[in-house]
C-alpha cells in the first residue's frame, strides 16, 4: 500500500477533493512509489480563498519582519538537505550528488530574498515643482502561484515563491505531478518556520489544476518552467485572463568551440553538461559546433568521456547518471536517435537498449552522441530533454554563430576560446539570454535573473533576483503637497 499525498491549504494537510490519482514512479526501477491528488477547481478553490484571506495582514507585516521566516527556511532546508534530496533521486533519478546541489541553488535563492527590504526600496524627488515631491513604493500584487516542472523539482520553486512572499504577495505552489514528493516534504519542513496560515500553500494536481490557477481571477501571477508548448499555453490563457505570467520554456543550446580552446577542459564540461540530470535541463548542452580543426581535437575525446560515464540507480556513490523520467520520455528520446540516424547522422555512441543489471525495469537512456546531424533535419529542430548530443562542423565563428542564431530557441548558448576577440563577438552576437564563456551550464547566480529569449521563454521579467521583485509587486506614483508657511511665500 503506497501512501496518497496530501495538499497543503490553509496550515493544514487535506486530502485532495474527488477520488482519482496518478501514481509516482521511481524512474530507476518502475515502480509506484507514491499516488499524488489528480486534483480539482475546488482544490485551487479552496487554496485561493485562505491565501485572500492571509493577504491583508501579511502585506501589512513589515519587510524586516517577513524576511525572519525567510532565514528560518534557508536553516531548515540546509538541516534536512540529505533528506529532501533523497526523495527527490528516487523521484526524478538523478543522482544524489544533483539533487543536493538542487537544495545549494535553492537556498541561495532564500538568501538573496532575505535582501528584500533593500531591493524593495525604490526612487524619490524631492520639488518636482514648488512644495510638490514624487515618489514610487512597490507593493505586492496579493496571490501568486508557481507551476513547477518534474527536473528540478527543489530549486525551481524557490525561483519564484522567496520573492513572492518576501514582498507581500500570498502563494500556491502546484508541483509537478511525477514528483510530487519532494516538494510535500519541504513543506512539512517548512512548517517549522512558522509563516502564518495561508501565505504558503501547495496543491498537487495535473492539466486540471493548472487550469484553475489560469483561470481563477484571484490569482494575479503565475510562474511557470517547462516545454515551450506548454509554456505558450500557460502564457496565453494566464494574460488572457489579465494574469502576470513569466514562462520559462525549451532549448536547444548549442555550445561552439575553437580550435584554440582548451580541450580537455572542454570536453569535461561538456559532456557534464550534456549528460548531467540525464539531459533533463533546461540548460543541457545538446548541440556542439566545431570550428576548423577544432573537430579533428575534440570529437574522439568527446565519445570516450560520454563511454566512461556509469549509468545506474542515483543513490549508487558510482553512478554518473541516473534514469530519464518515465517510459514515455525512454521511448520519445530512442524515437528521436532513430529518427536522427534515419536522417543521415552517424551514431557515435548510441545509449540506445542498454540493461543495467537489477534496475531492469528502469527508464535508463545511456549517453549518446550523433555526428554530422543536418541543420534541417527534425533532431536538429527538436528538444530532445535526454542523454542525446549533436555535433556539427562549420568553417567560420560567423556561420556557428549563424547556426546558434537560427534556432528558434534562445535559452542559452556557449563557446569555448582562447580568444577575447571572439568571446567577445560571440556574446555581442549571440542571440541567447544566457551566455558562456568557456562554461558548460550558462546557470546565472540568484542574484541575477535567469533569462531566456525567443521561444524559450514567454514574459517580461524572469525568475530570481530583481526580476522576481519587480514581477511579484506592482508601483504606485505618489506626488504630495503639504501646504505650510514657507510653501505659501513662493
Amino acid at each position: 500500500m503506497v501512501d496518497i499525498l496530501k495538499n497543503y491549504i490553509g496550515g493544514e494537510w487535506v486530502s485532495g477533493v474527488g477520488k482519482p490519482t496518478i501514481s509516482v514512479k521511481n524512474p530507476a526501477t518502475g515502480k509506484t512509489i507514491s499516488k499524488v491528488p489528480a486534483g480539482k477547481k475546488e482544490d485551487i478553490d479552496n487554496a485561493v480563498k485562505v491565501a485572500e484571506a492571509a493577504f491583508g495582514k501579511w502585506r501589512n507585516t513589515p519587510a524586516i519582519k517577513r524576511i525572519k521566516y525567510l532565514f528560518k527556511m534557508k536553516q531548515l532546508l540546509e538541516e534536512h538537505a540529505d533528506e529532501i534530496a533523497t526523495i527527490c533521486t528516487n523521484e526524478s533519478g538523478k543522482t544524489f550528488a544533483e539533487s543536493k546541489a538542487e537544495i545549494v541553488r535553492a537556498v541561495e535563492n532564500v538568501e538573496v530574498a532575505c535582501g528584500i527590504p533593500s531591493l524593495l526600496q525604490s526612487e524619490f524627488s524631492e520639488d518636482v515643482a514648488t512644495g510638490v515631491d514624487e515618489f514610487m513604493i512597490r507593493q505586492p500584487l496579493g496571490i501568486g502561484a508557481c507551476i513547477a516542472p518534474f527536473n528540478f523539482p527543489i530549486m525551481i520553486p524557490f525561483w519564484f515563491m522567496p520573492y513572492a512572499i518576501a514582498c507581500g504577495n500570498t502563494y500556491i505552489i502546484k508541483p509537478s505531478e511525477k514528483v510530487p514528493g519532494t516538494m510535500s516534504r519541504i513543506f512539512e519542513i517548512i512548517e517549522g518556520v512558522g509563516l502564518p496560515k495561508g501565505v504558503l500553500n501547495m496543491v498537487h494536481g495535473g492539466k486540471e489544476t493548472v487550469d484553475a490557477l489560469l483561470d481563477h481571477q484571484k490569482v494575479s501571477a503565475i510562474s511557470f518552467v517547462g516545454s515551450t508548448a506548454v509554456a505558450k499555453y500557460v502564457y496565453e490563457r494566464g494574460t488572457a485572463n489579465g494574469k502576470r505570467v513569466q514562462a520559462q520554456g525549451g532549448a536547444k543550446n548549442p555550445i561552439v568551440v575553437m580550435s584554440d580552446a582548451d580541450i580537455d577542459s572542454a570536453v569535461k564540461i561538456i559532456v557534464d553538461s550534456a549528460f548531467g540530470c540525464a539531459g533533463q535541463r533546461c540548460l543541457a548542452a545538446s548541440l556542439v559546433i566545431t570550428i576548423g580543426d577544432a573537430r579533428e581535437k575534440i570529437v574522439k575525446k568527446l565519445v570516450e568521456a560520454a563511454k566512461s560515464k556509469t549509468v545506474g540507480y542515483g543513490y549508487s556513490d558510482v553512478t554518473d547518471m541516473g534514469p530519464v523520467i518515465t517510459l514515455e520520455s525512454q521511448k520519445r528520446i530512442e524515437s528521436l536517435i532513430e529518427t536522427g540516424i534515419r536522417d543521415g547522422a552517424k551514431a557515435l555512441l548510441d545509449g540506445r537498449n542498454i540493461s543495467i543489471k537489477g534496475f531492469e525495469e528502469g527508464y535508463f537512456v545511456h549517453p549518446t552522441i550523433l555526428d554530422n546531424v543536418e541543420r534541417d533535419s527534425e533532431l536538429h529542430r527538436t528538444e530532445v530533454f535526454g542523454p542525446v548530443l549533436s555535433l556539427m562542423h562549420v568553417a567560420s565563428l560567423d556561420e556557428a554563430i549563424e547556426i546558434v542564431n537560427d534556432s528558434e530557441y534562445g535559452n542559452s548558448a556557449c563557446i569555448f576560446t582562447s580568444s577575447g576577440a571572439a568571446a567577445r563577438k560571440f556574446r555581442h552576437d549571440a542571440l541567447a539570454g544566457n551566455i558562456g564563456i568557456n562554461i558548460g551550464v550558462a546557470a546565472p547566480m540568484a542574484f541575477f535573473p535567469f533569462s531566456g529569449w525567443k521561444k524559450s521563454f514567454f514574459g517580461d521579467l524572469h525568475g530570481q533576483s530583481r526580476h522576481a521583485v519587480e514581477f511579484y509587486t506592482q508601483t504606485k506614483v505618489v506626488i504630495e503637497r503639504w501646504h505650510n508657511e514657507w510653501t505659501r511665500k513662493f
